[in-house]
């Protein structure tokens, strides 16, 4: 027997996972509320008295966490054009398992700076322009940013010809060069500034949060917790060289402030008569939606999806509906527990959240009409062959309703343009293990994968046509 203790210090909850690396099992699970505002080690030593209660007294030989405690890892970019650098900025943000409080364009201005000071994101990510090209953004907001004596750290990721002089002009700052997000047009280059922002997390991020304090019981704090899901992600799906994947996969997890989705998909167009429009999409990606959750965001929910689809999925009025949303907002704790009309409502929610953050997340395809005749063009990522998805977040683990809510994620022919998956699979993470999975990949890749595929409650196919 050799245990491996596993850690997600959550915004709200501690979260415990104990696995047999031998035996290839989970042990057991446990969480309580996270107390980073006092001393985190309190959440801590909570969850693990209730693991303990639950599987008894035991030992472990490592142990590592991840974190999004304390608002996660906050960070701002700026670019030149906002679907270019911008959009590369941003990607490589996400990849990296932050929480981007925002995004800006072109010059900053005293306004932004304003914004930028109020915002004090653990991290600033400053990119613009392709390698040889425009350097003056970049110049003007590597200024404009040294002019408010930032006391947060600072990665210069673009314009390799301005980049040294934006060192110069940020003299003093924390300051980090990665290379160009986007070397030449079209192009991405985002490993080495999602591996750099991974560094500043543990570095110095951790000391910031207050997460030190349990360091003595920890073997490693590794990354934030976004980060641990999608090395979950990417390992369930693409296997390793012992055990095979399950393939190209959309993952989904919907929260009480944000919804998150993942996939691990080419996403490139298929047919000959298909060009294709923008930015490469990155193998494996994660957007968030922080519009969209089921209580901080629940009424983001409601304008996305329209009072109307709420009703039609809930079979609830919308006077009903708009009184148990107030409910919700002023009780953001409060949970279905045998409620037909509030398990209603979750349904209808939880079902428009994934339908509304994996259409976000997915490409779009459209006619055009060329001297060559018709065809096709297609921007983001094309998910329809994608064969598997992935689901977690309260809203789909504790309700008999899970596949019926993932379906949502899957293609619609009232929207016929979107790229989401035409059919699949559905996996349900119902004990929360993906971080600790993602976690444990660091060290056990093989007996991590072989959990998942144990432990993740599998269900088979499943199409959504008509939504």
């Amino acid at each position: 027997m050799k245990n491996i203790l596993l850690i997600d210090f959550g915004s709200t909850y501690t979260k415990l996972t104990l696995v047999d690396v031998d035996a290839e099992e989970i042990r057991g699970t446990a969480q309580a509320f996270t107390t980073v505002e006092s001393d985190v080690n309190e959440g801590l030593n909570a969850g693990l008295q209730l693991l303990k209660q639950k599987i008894g007294s035991f030992t472990y030989e490592e142990c590592y966490a991840c974190s999004s405690a304390a608002g996660g890892l906050r960070m701002i970019t700026s670019g030149l054009v906002p679907e270019l650098t911008g959009e590369a900025a941003k990607l490589a943000s996400l990849g990296a398992g932050a929480k981007v409080v925002a995004i800006y364009a072109f010059q900053l201005t005293e306004d932004d700076l304003e914004e930028i000071a109020k915002a004090n994101p653990d991290i600033f990510l400053l990119v613009g322009g392709t390698d040889g090209g425009n350097t003056e953004c970049i110049l003007h907001n590597a200024k404009a940013l040294a002019s408010m004596k930032p006391t947060f750290p600072i990665v210069i990721a673009g314009n390799r010809t301005a980049a040294r002089q934006c060192e110069r002009i940020l003299e003093g700052c924390e300051l980090y060069v990665c290379p160009n997000v986007m070397p030449k047009f079209g192009a991405l280059n985002i490993d080495p500034t999602q591996k750099k922002i991974r560094e500043i997390f543990l570095e110095r991020i951790i000391l910031a949060k207050g997460l030190s304090r349990a360091t003595e019981l920890l073997s490693d704090i590794m990354m934030p917790t976004p980060a641990a899901v999608l090395q979950a992600m990417e390992l369930l799906s693409k296997g390793t060289a012992e055990e095979s994947g399950i393939g190209d996969l959309v993952a989904v997890d919907v929260g009480g402030a944000t919804t998150d989705v993942y996939s691990i998909a080419d996403g490139m167009p298929e047919q000959m008569n298909t060009v294709f429009k923008g930015l490469p999409e990155p193998y494996s990606k994660r957007t968030v939606e922080g519009d969209i959750g089921m209580r901080y965001s629940i009424q983001g929910i409601i304008d996305a999806a329209g009072e109307d689809k709420i009703c039609e999925l809930s079979g609830l009025s919308k006077e009903r509906i708009r009184a148990l949303v107030d409910e919700l907002k002023a009780n953001k704790e409060t949970v279905p527990q045998g409620d037909d009309e509030l398990e209603a409502l979750d349904f209808a929610l939880a079902s428009s959240a994934v339908k509304e953050a994996v259409t976000r997340h997915a490409g779009t395809i459209s006619e055009a009409y060329t001297m060559m005749g018709l065809t096709y063009v297609q921007e983001g990522k094309n998910l329809t062959r994608v064969k598997q998805i992935v689901v977690t977040g309260g809203s789909l683990i504790h309700t008999k309703r899970t596949e019926a809510i993932a379906s949502h994620a899957l293609f619609s022919t009232s929207e016929s343009g979107s790229l989401r998956p035409k059919e699949a699979n559905v996996w349900v993470d119902r004990t929360y293990i993906l971080a600790a999975m993602g976690l444990l990949s660091s060290h056990y890749p093989d007996v991590a994968l072989r959990i998942m595929k144990k432990e993740l409650e599998y269900h088979g196919h499943s199409q959504q046509t008509l939504n």
